[in-house]
């Protein structure tokens, strides 16, 4: 059925008046409504999922226990169970069951189930009951000395339907059932972000903990050192340089301090909002704790089980197919509109005689409308829902290769970091084993103090880039379970 030019709706119709009723009518009635709905048709494009060329494998080499085997459901659903740290599980728990951002989405799933709900119950008859008594008296002037009262009763079934005879109501009803499962995914989305975040900040709250304790261990050996170059100098075997020295590297590691200490607590603060609690209520993390472990492998499967496991895309794609039925809602308005209406009911003048075979009535009407002038509206109507149409294609195009990006990106930054690790960790031996040297040789008066000082930064910078990059790689970790749609399954989210 091709869209015609829009015309400006006049309706005509025609009813029948108040007579008996009579059960023929209806049905010798029925038979030319039929034909109408049999030949019914929905105008405007049919939704078809857009196919798009994705790589077989991803492009990177997988590293650090990165393999193709597609990872369970299970264990994509809960993820951070890998990192085998309970306190954190507690805290996603939490989360879920708290976080306003996933409350608002439930809102908005809600509000989207119920204007379903609305589309589909447009397709139906609209039925109404009434009862009705009256009771009127002329005036004598206008009835020549004649006025008397009158009672009427009545009670009757009104009934109206819209005839989708071009499918308007029913792409509506595909439109409200498309967002409503976009506002399930948008649900899980939420989720998966929200999971992520939690655990990013659980992972940088005890990466700031390590790096506290390794700067105050370096204090103590620092302030140690001080001490020695103190009894040196008043001894009259070092000079005032080496104990200014001393101090000066024992102050700049006390300076670092505050800079971590404030890390913490905003990293603690933005994780108990992420909880749905005040900041500053998040007593959990005052203990400190080792950054989570790696697990030894990590199942990511291929780029196609992506997609189909992404909640962003999915609701792209259902975005997609609201857009395309929304254009058949717009293009069904340049097409008549046929709507039937009937009441079905008893009239009397009394409530004795409302009972009475006599008493029946009934109206049949049948009304057509159709637009015959209206500027261009229905006509640049379509035009916009076709071009939001192309916007949602484009969109879900883009969320697709952003996906790709997404995953891509976070598998080698994941083995990279591991690998940035070991090497880190055996500059951390060596570093450790020259500070030792050079301090036992400044004591044998061996070397100058210099040498004390440098193996001292060396070793603590190290040691401070080893934390940082151990919390790193739990941290790419888990941007790498987002990217790959981690932390919701089919089953245990079929209501969000």
């Amino acid at each position: 059925m091709r869209m015609g030019e829009a015309r400006k709706r006049s309706g005509t119709g025609a009813s029948q008046g108040v007579r008996p009723t009579d059960g023929r009518a209806w049905r010798r009635r029925a038979v030319f409504v039929m034909p109408l709905l049999a030949t019914a048709c929905a105008v405007g494009p049919d939704y078809r999922a857009p196919a798009l060329a994705v790589p077989p494998a991803w492009h990177g080499p997988l590293q650090g226990g990165l393999h193709t085997t597609v990872p369970p459901a299970a264990e994509l659903a809960r993820w951070w169970e890998r990192l085998d740290d309970p306190l954190l599980s507690r805290l996603i728990d939490e989360a879920v069951a708290n976080n306003l951002d996933v409350k608002l989405a439930q809102a908005r799933l809600r509000e989207a189930r119920a204007r379903y709900g609305l589309a589909v119950a447009e397709r139906y008859p609209a039925l109404n009951a009434r009862a009705a008594v009256n009771r009127n008296r002329s005036s004598d002037e206008m009835s020549q000395g004649n006025g008397r009262a009158v009672e009427t009763w009545s009670a009757q079934l009104d009934a109206n339907w819209e005839l989708d005879l071009f499918g308007g109501l029913r792409r509506a009803q595909e439109a409200a059932a498309a967002t409503l499962d976009a506002e399930q995914e948008a649900l899980r989305d939420t989720r998966v972000s929200l999971l992520a975040e939690v655990a990013l900040g659980y992972v940088e709250a005890r990466g700031f903990q390590a790096r506290l304790a390794l700067a105050r261990g370096s204090l103590a050996t620092q302030d140690e050192t001080w001490q020695i170059t103190r009894w040196r100098h008043q001894a009259g075997l070092t000079t005032q340089l080496d104990e200014d020295q001393a101090r000066f590297n024992l102050e700049q590691t006390r300076a670092q301090l505050p800079a971590l200490q404030q890390g913490l607590a905003q990293s603690k603060q933005r994780l108990a909002v992420l909880l749905g609690r005040a900041p500053g209520e998040l007593s959990e993390l005052d203990q400190p704790a080792a950054i989570p472990h790696l697990p030894a492998t990590v199942a990511v499967g291929i780029p196609a089980d992506t997609l189909r496991q992404r909640p962003d895309l999915r609701r792209a794609e259902r975005q997609l197919a609201a857009a395309t039925a929304q254009v058949g809602v717009a293009s069904a308005a340049a097409y008549p509109d046929v709507s039937l209406s009937g009441t079905l009911g008893l009239q009397a003048l009394s409530g004795g005689r409302l009972l009475r075979s006599s008493a029946g009535l009934y109206a049949l009407g049948a009304s057509v409308g159709q637009v015959v002038f209206d500027a261009g509206r229905v006509r640049h109507n379509i035009e916009v829902q076709n071009a939001l149409q192309q916007q949602a294609q484009l969109n879900y195009q883009s969320a697709v290769l952003t996906a790709l990006r997404d995953v891509e990106g976070a598998l080698v930054a994941y083995a990279e970091e591991q690998n940035r690790g070991v090497a880190l960790r055996e500059a951390v031996t060596a570093a450790q084993g020259a500070a030792d040297l050079a301090s036992s040789q400044y004591q044998a008066g061996l070397v100058d103090f210099q040498a004390v000082l440098d193996t001292q930064r060396s070793l603590l910078s190290l040691q401070d880039q080893l934390s940082q990059s151990e919390a790193a790689a739990v941290s790419n970790l888990v941007r790498l379970y987002k990217a790959l749609g981690g932390g919701w399954d089919a089953a245990a989210a079929k209501g969000g």
